[in-house]
């Protein structure tokens, strides 16, 4: 099953009163961009949920990997090359999100609970070999560079909704989303929303994955 967000699934529960919404992040971490996000998160106080590629992880980068999860940010797993992986064979698909949880682990000391899809795009073969739970989100087309900043924040303000997960990217020069942010955040905080991790959204939100 690919969760795109906990919204449907706590319809009618009170456990929880405030509206909790989790930001994440695709395609890190680089040290351009990522950093960028993270100054921005930290600026607000908030955090999010970043899926990496194995392959972008080198001693540099994994630093800024490690700011994230010193902030309280959480580090999962989006594949090694980004490959479609409906397409590969249950041996591909073992490596390439054993090398990602192992790369994970060796810098941040926690293996990954989550995995995204690489273009949202799955099969039985990767539901069988995948021990991860599958996220997906709500997006606002931030991959393209025609999606201008301010129609990435209005999308992502408009489609807010208690228990949402929202899929943006922190790949290396989508300083677009960068921006969008410092419009999303202030006015999601000002609608009564808290910004969680992914993991403390399903935990919160009372719901195993």
């Amino acid at each position: 099953m690919l969760l795109m967000a906990v919204a449907g699934l706590c319809a009618g529960s009170t456990a929880k009163a405030e509206k909790l919404i989790a930001l994440s992040f695709d395609d890190g971490p680089n040290t351009t961009t990522t950093v960028k996000m993270l100054d921005v998160l930290e600026k607000h106080d908030v955090v999010g949920s970043f899926f990496v590629i194995g392959n972008n992880i080198n001693e540099e980068s994994a630093k800024i990997m490690q700011r994230a999860y010193k902030m309280g940010c959480d580090i999962q797993n989006h594949s090694r090359s980004h490959s479609n992986m409906a397409m590969l064979s249950a041996e591909q698909l073992k490596e390439e999100i054993k090398y990602t949880s192992d790369m994970i682990e060796k810098y941040i000391g926690k293996r990954p609970e989550f995995f995204r899809p690489p273009y949202i795009s799955v099969s039985p073969r990767m539901y069988e070999n995948i021990d991860l739970t599958f996220i997906c989100g709500q997006g606002c087309n931030d991959w393209e560079a025609t999606t201008s900043a301010q129609q990435r924040a209005e999308l992502v303000i408009k489609n807010a909704a208690d228990g949402q997960i929202v899929l943006l990217h922190d790949f290396v020069g989508n300083e677009a989303t960068v921006e969008a942010l410092e419009t999303i955040i202030p006015e999601l905080k000002k609608q009564g929303y808290r910004f969680v991790t992914v993991p403390e959204l399903f935990k919160l939100k009372k719901i195993t994955p």
